[in-house]
């Protein structure tokens, strides 16, 4: 299978540079992976963010209002769920302002990083994919 994921690592979370949100969709589809997507261009605010997450990856309300809850949803009860094959999420857009710094974008960051180190310890797959605004 020619996928454009033949040169990205299983867990990590990366800038999406090259890659096109729609072939990432297609190789999830093709691999049996979920696809995870959110476009955070509408957010200002690290609440934006997190409420744009939980909507458009469609979490359970548990998803919480900080990012420890959002690790919690993305990581144990999905796992205990059953089997997975893995995951490719996007981040698209994520806010670059004053009421989402620096510091809040490499919070959000660090939560998929443990996210995808969480999951790689499980030997599961798990991309990452995120653009700045």
């Amino acid at each position: 299978m020619d996928t454009p994921l033949r040169t990205v690592r299983k867990n990590i979370v990366q800038s999406i540079q090259a890659h096109r949100v729609s072939d990432l969709q297609q190789a999830a589809q093709e691999l049996g992976h979920h696809f995870l997507y959110a476009n955070l261009a509408n957010a200002q605010s690290k609440q934006d963010v997190l409420d744009l997450i939980a909507e458009q990856y469609i979490l359970p309300p548990q998803n919480g209002k900080n990012f420890d809850s959002l690790y919690d949803t993305l990581t144990d009860p999905v796992y205990k769920s059953g089997p997975q094959q893995g995951f490719i999420t996007v981040l698209e857009h994520i806010p670059a302002n004053v009421k989402f710094d620096k510091e809040a974008r490499e919070q959000l960051l660090d939560i998929f990083r443990d996210t995808a180190e969480y999951w790689g310890d499980r030997k599961i797959p798990f991309r990452c994919f995120y653009s700045f605004l």
